[in-house]
């Protein structure tokens, strides 16, 4: 099969489809590997290192699609990318349809195949191509959270940490999934008090017995949200529904009600957003302010520290990679129902249901696709 690896168009997205060992896995296996000139810069690798695990450097994205049979991004298409893909392609990337009717409604008539990280799941519900970046975001939420409570940022002028006789920072994390998990250890050793909420009690008495003392864990639901959305410095949306649009959790009403200079981080917004006054931005214009709450809503957080997240994300992507194109996407995904649990969208056909919820769209399962 070949196999392309365009860079990446996306505001400030320095990540890259695949690291060179993953590029050499490919061609170990047969497979011809394009990788667009440049493309790793951003996360600090060298053409040379893609030629030296055994690739092919190309110069036009357009040359990268023209030629290749399956294309391994890290962010869905952009609007300039659509006229490239056709009925022949299989995308594998990160999509989240449910947020973007345009992209959905793209990549239906493109009739391509596409396969999204997101979706890839298993048995047990884990989302072993979600975590990694889950897990970057998280961090990061609270690293970018720390800064803009800083006054030159708008925020309160608050040290998350606070210092001895100065009360520490309060933030509040909705959801205790990986990304919720991560920014509450983040805030927690950095000195806040920190809350963490959750509907799944047995997700709470886990994270009862694993987090330290600053770390007050809280059954989720609208009484508390308020309460304690009033009381914090910063909130971090960290809820997911898979495939599926987010559930807003911070309606405008309750934006209002909260502290000046106080900082929203909605690390669910490539999923539409868990605070309804979120909408996406970009590393170049990060922030907003709506009733005198920041608001920070980059919609590819992870881009910023593309050297992790790429080697973060390739080590978890890559052997679904392999079995994709040692396969072929139809009898990888008879084979692996964690691939078949991937593919939303195949041949102009909607095969997630939480897409096909989210537009009002036919659904369509991918098993009655590929019988």
């Amino acid at each position: 099969m070949i196999i392309g690896i365009p860079k990446e168009i996306k505001n400030n997205e320095n990540r890259i489809g695949m690291i060179p060992a993953g590029v050499n896995a490919l061609v170990r296996e047969g497979h011809k590997v394009m990788v667009q000139k440049d493309g790793g810069l951003g996360s600090g690798i060298a053409d040379q290192e893609y030629v030296k695990a055994g690739a092919e450097i190309v110069g036009k994205a357009a040359d990268v699609w023209e030629r290749a049979e399956m294309i391994i991004k890290v962010k869905e298409p952009l609007p300039e990318e659509f006229e490239f893909i056709t009925p022949e392609h299989t995308l594998f990337t990160y999509f989240h349809f449910a947020a973007d009717r345009r992209l959905t409604e793209a990549m239906i008539k493109s009739g391509a195949v596409c396969v999204t990280y997101e979706t890839i799941e298993r048995d047990d519900g884990s989302l072993p191509l979600l975590t990694p970046m889950s897990e970057v975001a998280g961090r990061m939420a609270i690293q970018e959270g720390a800064k803009y409570l800083e006054k030159p940022m708008m925020g309160r002028g608050i040290l998350l940490a606070g210092v001895p006789g100065v009360e520490p920072a309060e933030v509040l994390v909705l959801g205790g999934g990986v990304v919720g998990t991560s920014a509450a250890k983040m805030a927690a050793g950095l000195g806040a008090k920190v809350y963490i909420l959750d509907i799944n009690l047995d997700r709470l008495r886990y994270l009862n017995d694993i987090m330290p003392p600053n770390v007050v864990t809280l059954y989720s639901n609208a009484y508390t949200i308020q309460e304690k959305a009033k009381s914090c410095d910063l909130l971090v949306g960290a809820v997911l529904s898979t495939g599926a649009k987010a559930p807003v959790l911070v309606p405008e009403s309750l934006i209002k009600q909260m502290k000046p200079g106080s900082v929203i981080v909605d690390v669910a917004v490539d999923q539409g957003g868990c605070v309804e006054t979120c909408r996406p931005t970009t590393h170049a214009q990060p922030t907003f302010i709506v009733h005198d709450v920041v608001h920070y809503c980059v919609a590819n957080m992870p881009g910023a520290v593309g050297r992790t997240s790429t080697y973060a994300l390739s080590n978890a992507t890559m052997p679904y990679a392999v079995e994709l194109a040692n396969k072929g996407h139809r009898r990888a995904a008879l084979d692996n129902k964690e691939i078949a649990r991937g593919i939303n969208v195949i041949g102009g056909k909607v095969t997630h249901e939480g897409v096909a919820a989210a537009f009002n769209l036919e659904y369509t399962s991918i098993f009655e696709l590929l019988a």
